[in-house]
């Protein structure tokens, strides 16, 4: 089933990456997953706050580590807003967005039973997408003990989201650290090219600490 959000549509990808060694502390380990959630804005929640705690490490200059109110750690750019919405399934689908709100971190929980199983499900023909959908490239990025796919592709028009031209999107899929699949995309103009967006998805992915599970401070990213 895909699941449905209150909100917009909308969707991500990285190769291979070092996975934080973890210990949940909650025992959730069949974790189901989400289909395509994808909420353009919809009610803001509680700003997050940059996490304190010391770390032998930190994410790239000019992001941040922030501790999400639905539990979840991730780095996002420095000065981004977050707004939620709710989902059908699993956790609210949270969005960062850039100050001119032309390029956004949405993060979800997916409803299917693998990443590869939500892709096959959101390019069907039974999902509905963007107004000028091209699909760009589809990756399984399994590596180790990492578990994930990655879709790449262009859109006219994203649900809730200004008018930029032409949206370029990167949506990411992944087995996390609890078990549970959850979704990170990255969207932005295509016209000022495609690195951001790869750079955006694959920071947030590399710290990405799933909720109730203790993750390392530093992922030892490479």
């Amino acid at each position: 089933m895909l699941t449905l959000v209150v909100g917009d549509g909308g969707d991500g990808g990285k190769p291979a990456r070092a996975v934080a060694t973890v210990s949940p502390s909650s025992s959730s380990s069949s974790g189901a997953g989400t289909g395509s959630g994808s909420g353009s804005g919809g009610s803001s929640s509680a700003q997050p706050t940059d996490s304190g705690s010391p770390s032998a490490s930190a994410p790239p200059a000019g992001y941040g580590l922030r501790e999400d109110t639905e539990g979840f750690r991730i780095a996002v750019p420095e000065g981004w807003s977050r707004s939620a919405v709710k989902s059908r399934f699993g956790m609210a689908v949270v969005s960062y967005r850039s100050p001119d709100r032309e390029h956004r971190l949405q993060v979800y929980q997916v409803a299917e039973e693998s990443p590869e199983a939500s892709f096959e499900l959101y390019l069907s023909d039974a999902t509905p997408k963007p107004d000028g959908f091209q699909e760009l490239g589809l990756t399984r990025l399994d590596d180790g003990p990492f578990t994930g796919s990655r879709l790449e592709y262009l859109a006219d028009r994203i649900d809730g989201e200004p008018d930029v031209g032409t949206w370029h999107v990167i949506d990411e899929r992944f087995v996390a650290q609890d078990g549970r699949i959850y979704a990170v995309a990255s969207y932005g103009p295509d016209a000022d090219g495609r690195d951001d967006e790869l750079a955006q998805v694959t920071t947030a992915v590399d710290w990405f600490c799933p909720p109730d599970t203790q993750c390392d401070d530093d992922p030892a990213v490479d």
